[in-house]
């Protein structure tokens, strides 16, 4: 294999790097939940309103897996 091919190669494999898979952390006051954070890594992308239809259902799959 040349060079030129195995640079492209590394170049391909650097850029096609998955991202960082979602996640989802209860922010909690006093026992309750009050926020929910859809985080990528340590990057924060939002905050979901836990009263809100997808709060809810986010939730109900977090209580059913424990």
């Amino acid at each position: 294999m040349s060079e030129e091919a195995v640079q492209a190669a590394t170049e391909a494999v650097e850029t096609s790097a998955e991202p960082e898979d979602v996640s989802y952390q209860a922010v909690e006051k006093d026992g309750a939940v009050t926020a929910i954070w859809e985080m990528q890594g340590q990057k924060h992308l939002r905050t979901i309103d836990p009263r809100s239809n997808e709060g809810k259902q986010i939730l109900a799959l977090f209580e059913t897996a424990a």
